[in-house]
Formats: C-alpha cells, sequence, structure tokens
C-alpha cells in the first residue's frame, strides 16, 4: 500500500512538473534510479541500504545533473557521466565485499 501511495505521488510530482501527463514521461529513468541506489549503498547483490543512503544518492545523482546542464552538456554525455558513476560504484561496492572477511 505504501509502495503504491508513493508511486502515485511520484506520479502526480513528475506530471506537475512537465505541465502533462504522459504514460512514457518516466521511462529512461531507470539507469538514474538504479544509479541512486548504488550510490547511496544499496549493493546490487541485495539485503542492504537504507533510504538515507538512497536520498543522498538521489542528491548527488541531481548536483552532477545540474552542474553539467548548468556546463551545457549534451543529454548524451549526462547519461553517459551517469552510466560511468554507476559502473564505478557497482566496482567499488564489489572491492569492498571481496575485502570483507567471512
Amino acid at each position: 500500500m505504501l509502495s503504491g501511495t508513493l508511486s502515485a505521488l511520484a506520479g502526480v510530482l513528475l506530471a506537475a512538473r512537465l505541465s502533462t501527463a504522459v504514460p512514457t514521461a518516466g521511462a529512461g529513468l531507470e539507469l538514474t534510479v538504479i544509479a541512486a541506489a548504488v550510490i547511496g549503498g544499496a549493493s546490487l547483490a541485495g539485503g542492504e541500504g537504507s533510504v538515507l543512503g538512497a536520498a543522498l544518492g538521489v542528491a548527488f545523482l541531481a548536483l552532477i545533473s545540474n552542474s553539467l546542464t548548468l556546463l551545457e552538456v549534451s543529454i548524451f554525455w549526462q547519461e553517459v557521466a551517469t552510466g560511468v558513476i554507476l559502473v564505478a560504484a557497482v566496482s567499488l561496492d564489489m572491492v569492498l565485499r571481496r575485502r570483507q572477511p567471512g
């Protein structure tokens, strides 16, 4: 129930931001969402992560995106930057998991 409510709230906020209600408005945001979660400390292997970490990951990616927009970097290269950040975060997570005893 909470997931559905938050999804509906996200849809309303996106429609308000775009000034239109298009069913495909969120297409392509999957990479950004996954990157934000991984940067925030969630593992792709599952089982860990926090809401605060995810919020900090979103804030970090928003900062990067806004900075690249202000520098007039094309949206293509912004997506590439998000992908590079995601690969770096997953790689760091894998390295840290290998170093853990057990």
